[in-house]
């Protein structure tokens, strides 16, 4: 469903990406995890097309969208849903409105269609009844979950997460990874989820790809890559600063 051939990316003279390959299959969920600033998001960005690499190819489907322009880029982009590490939710606009967004520009629904489809992702996100509530009216983990809703309201092929559990508290946090599960194994998704929450990453992704020096640097199920006796791999699941302090322990599923 999704493959990164050799991604070189800079900006300026500052490389970003150096040779990154990956594949994920149709319909596996996948957690993109590595420290901060080391090219998650920017790697995200090139798979959905909102960034072309210097050099390199991405496929969706076996067809390659670097040379796309905008509009061949908007019929690839109807296969994504999109969720944003704030939501990104309008203020201005309910609930409702939020969530059909994208409905409202893409397809010729009727009002009571769309309202059908409105409350049918909200129940499935565990929000039923809060389409005339605002934004502001919503708890942290409630805007996330709407989020959620107006990323899958079209029913999308992938649905992208960056880092879907900042600023969330842990029962929360856990709430979000479960629901992240259940949109998985309902509507047969493919799943990219960028996370610096260890736990979310071991959770909710089959395969567990970390970033490290503008490269992916490991790759595997979730239990070699949290078992990895790899320094830096073990730096970064131990979070310590000091490598030599990091030590060989699990964390918990």
């Amino acid at each position: 469903m999704i493959e990164a051939r050799h991604l070189l990316k800079r900006f300026d003279d500052q490389t970003v990406l150096d040779d990154v390959s990956f594949r994920i299959e149709n319909g596996e969920s996948v957690a993109i995890i590595g420290r901060s600033g080391c090219g998650k998001s920017v790697l995200l960005k090139h798979v959905i097309g909102l960034l072309k690499p210097d050099r390199g190819e991405v496929l969706i489907d076996g067809e390659n969208i670097v040379p796309m322009d905008e509009r061949q880029l908007l019929r690839v982009r109807r296969n994504f849903g999109m969720v944003f590490q704030g939501a990104a939710l309008f203020d201005s606009m309910s609930v409702a409105e939020n969530v059909a967004f994208a409905l409202r520009r893409n397809e010729n629904l009727t009002e009571a269609e769309t309202a059908r489809r409105v409350a049918r992702v909200l129940e499935m996100v565990d929000l039923p009844g809060t389409e005339d509530k605002n934004p502001a009216e919503l708890s942290g983990g409630m805007r996330k979950r709407v989020g959620l809703a107006r990323a899958i309201i079209y029913e999308p092929q992938i649905v992208l997460y960056d880092e879907p559990t900042t600023g969330l508290d842990p029962i929360v946090s856990d709430s979000i990874d479960h629901l992240i599960l259940r949109v998985r194994d309902h509507l047969k998704v493919t799943t990219v989820v960028v996370t610096h929450d260890m736990r979310t990453a071991r959770r909710v992704g089959q395969r567990v790809l970390m970033m490290h020096d503008r490269k992916i640097h490991a790759s595997g199920a979730p239990e070699e890559v949290f078992n990895s006796p790899d320094p830096v791999v073990r730096q970064f699941i131990d979070g310590v600063a000091d490598p030599e302090k990091s030590t060989h322990g699990n964390i918990a599923s």
